[in-house]
């Protein structure tokens, strides 16, 4: 059969969590849906080695800045009329014909509605809202988002597939000296540090982290130990976050090429977030061997199950007690590492592409 698939995030270059998820998801999906022909359609001119050469895919380059979606990309679904269209992100044109299957990473936007502007919070609501009605089947990156979906927009929990996204098996634990030295220098960070990684903004809880770690520090002789913060400032970030905290460190956005060495130099992934649909960090942190911190609230829990201590985000004697098992209890620190393997063993992109195909076959179905 024709599927037909909104590639638009693959080419975008400064990748975040959504557009991994496309990306490697198409990346895996394309060789195992070898019985079906896939149309792709990009804002952008796919480079040559972004995707495996299946042979069963078309690309379709549709330059246009504005209403990519709801105008070009739904002419060529009425142009070419496929058994099922997929968009790996919220949003599916508001007038297209024949059946659907969509995405829907988190409703951040409901639980926290001030950490986004007020016209793309509305636009959130509005097309997630209808790409739920509107789709055949709904994939959720957690039963956290499942059960928003249900709460919140009333959809039927038989429509929605949880299907877990995967974490990146390129990387792995970086133990040469020379190269974490390198890493460290690049960013300007002590020997030992904490990590966090994510874009700077209220939900991420970086004022209570912040505070935690200044709370910690007080009573720990541990003073050569830096909070490195990994990631640009978003909407609403406040510099009096950090102001006045020794040992914090601003990274801003971090390359790909870094992040394994990034993560494997650590103490430790500290992520009290106040809502995730899906953090990648934990699994990708887990991964490079590194113990967890997280919040015991949304998707985390999910993704850190034993390997990761879980605190209530909103208090900072929680996080600060948490920063302290992470840097100074042997004990447990092994623990959490122990469970490493088996909960990051979890999550496989081509698990993940396998379930994603048999939602497309299923949504296509009479």
């Amino acid at each position: 059969m024709r599927i037909a698939i909104d590639a638009s995030r693959t080419t975008v270059s400064r990748r975040t969590g959504t557009e991994t998820y496309a990306l490697q998801l198409l990346r895996n999906l394309l060789p195992l849906g070898h019985e079906h022909d896939f149309d792709l359609y990009f804002r952008d001119m796919p480079p040559e080695d972004l995707l495996p050469l299946t042979g069963n895919y078309t690309q379709h380059l549709i330059r246009l800045r504005r209403a990519w979606t709801h105008v070009r990309f739904a002419g060529q679904l009425w142009l070419h009329r496929p058994a099922v269209t997929w968009v790996p992100a919220h949003t599916l044109p508001f007038a297209f014909p024949g059946r659907a299957v969509v995405t829907v990473h988190d409703l951040g936007y409901l639980h926290f509605p001030e950490a986004h502007p007020p016209n793309e919070r509305r636009y959130l609501d509005l097309t997630t809202r209808y790409s739920a009605w509107r789709a055949r089947l709904v994939l959720a990156d957690s039963w956290a988002t499942q059960n928003d979906l249900v709460t919140h927009y009333g959809v039927a929990p038989e429509k929605i597939r949880v299907v877990y996204p995967g974490v990146d098996e390129a990387l792995n634990p970086v133990t040469d000296p020379a190269i974490l030295a390198a890493m460290r220098q690049r960013y300007g960070l002590p020997t030992r540090y904490l990590l966090f990684l994510g874009t700077l903004q209220p939900r991420k809880n970086i004022a209570r982290l912040v505070q935690a770690f200044a709370e910690w520090r007080a009573q720990s002789t541990h003073q050569d130990v830096a909070l490195a913060l990994g990631g640009k400032p978003g909407w609403l970030f406040d510099p009096a976050w950090v102001e006045g905290v020794e040992n914090v460190h601003l990274l801003g956005y971090i390359d790909d090429a870094d992040l394994a060495a990034l993560y494997s130099g650590a103490l430790g992934l500290v992520m009290p977030s106040l809502y995730e649909g899906f953090g990648f960090p934990v699994l990708e942190a887990l991964r490079c061997g590194i113990p967890v911190l997280c919040s015991n609230t949304s998707s985390l829990p999910e993704l850190g199950g034993e390997a990761a201590i879980q605190v209530n985000p909103l208090r900072v004697d929680a996080i600060a007690y948490g920063i302290f098992q992470l840097v100074e209890d042997n004990l447990v620190r092994q623990e959490l590492l122990k469970h490493a393997p088996g909960q990051v063993a979890r999550f496989t992109w081509e698990a993940a592409a396998w379930e994603v195909l048999d939602a497309l076959e299923q949504a296509a179905e009479p």
